[in-house]
């Protein structure tokens, strides 16, 4: 893109081929065609952004939602992560004691979750377990065992609050660098009502679904199977069964489909951390434990497991300066049918 002062000094060789002379500095005519300039400029950037936005290469935003709309498709939305909150007390109720829904509890760092329904800490009980869910839907709600410590509202009686178990589930909106690959994939790979592309185009669009694979002749000619995965893993049983009857109204005739919860291979991670002088050691081995969690997703159906993957992410974390893999030994290839899943977890602090 040309400068304002090119522009200028174009226009002005211009008129004094024209006109024989060049205007004076200051001068009336030479502020409006400095005026000019700098519009004709604003022009040429307007242009050049709206050509930009013409292409789903090089779109962003809303535009690039445009051009998923066209291929029919739909940019995933964020989500909120789930889990379990348990309540304590230090010593147990003479009587019931109701813990209502939306009973906020945070992290350390401030991330919050709600319980989803009311629950009874019964007489004589220590404590008692509500369904909850993170405040605001991101991955930022992924949380590992043991974090979510801080009573924000204290019910009548209780003193405490943990996670037995991780927040999963939850995902941030899919931003424009996977929208947009999800767009040109689908002019490479063209659905036609019949072949793998429109099954798993299809399953995408499903509420629920967080990755898809199509497996033809499955089962010999005729046969397909569709393989789902949810933002936290397996898809629920009524993802299966709502996705299934969606998918034997929209077939093409004489073919037998069927939808699969796909088999998992659990993978066991073992990592020692290098923590940078003067960064918190603790905090720095709880960032690592839980990006390793939150890697594990259902969007790593059909995918592989590669250590380099695994290790840039560590790597990016703020406050490590190395790390080592003992487990798993190597990469773990992709296959269609095959969910990896987050087996046992160990992080710890490398020795120096």
């Amino acid at each position: 893109m040309r400068s304002i002062e090119e522009i200028y000094q174009t226009m002005l060789g211009a008129f004094a081929e024209r006109a024989g002379f060049l205007p004076e500095t200051g001068c009336d005519l030479a502020v409006r065609l400095w005026a000019a300039a700098a519009e004709i400029q604003a022009l040429g950037i307007q242009a050049d952004w709206v050509l930009d936005q013409s292409f789903p290469q090089t779109a962003q935003g809303v535009y690039l939602d445009y051009h998923g709309t066209m291929r029919g498709l739909t940019r995933t939305p964020a989500a909120k992560a789930v889990g379990t909150l348990r309540f304590t007390v230090e010593t147990a109720p003479a009587m019931d004691q109701t813990i209502p829904a939306g009973t906020v509890c945070m992290t350390a760092e401030e991330t919050r979750f709600q319980t989803t329904e009311s629950v009874v800490l019964a007489t004589g009980s220590l404590f008692a377990e509500a369904p909850a869910e993170a405040v605001e839907a991101g991955s930022g709600g992924n949380v590992v065992p043991g974090t979510v410590t801080i009573l924000t509202g204290c019910p009548v009686a209780v003193t405490g609050c943990v996670n037995p178990g991780a927040f999963s589930g939850g995902r941030d909106a899919e931003d424009d660098a996977a929208f947009r690959k999800r767009i040109l994939e689908s002019y490479q790979r063209l659905p036609n009502g019949a072949n793998a592309a429109w099954y798993e185009q299809t399953a995408m669009e499903y509420p629920g679904v967080a990755a898809a694979r199509a497996v033809g002749r499955a089962r010999g000619i005729g046969t397909v199977d569709v393989y789902i995965a949810a933002e936290n893993g397996l898809p629920a049983a009524e993802t299966l069964t709502g996705l299934q009857a969606e998918l034997q109204e929209k077939r093409e005739i004489a073919v037998d489909v069927e939808v699969k919860a796909p088999g998992v291979q659990a993978v066991d991670v073992e990592v020692a951390v290098a923590v940078k002088p003067g960064a918190d050691a603790g905090r720095v081995l709880a960032l690592a434990e839980g990006t390793l969690t939150n890697f594990f997703s259902g969007r790593l159906l059909g995918k592989p497991v590669r250590l380099a993957e695994l290790g840039s992410r560590i790597y990016a974390l703020e406050g490590v300066e190395n790390y080592r893999f003992f487990s798993p030994a190597a990469d773990l290839a992709a296959s269609d049918t095959v969910l990896p899943v987050l087996g046992r977890l160990q992080v710890t602090e490398m020795e120096a």
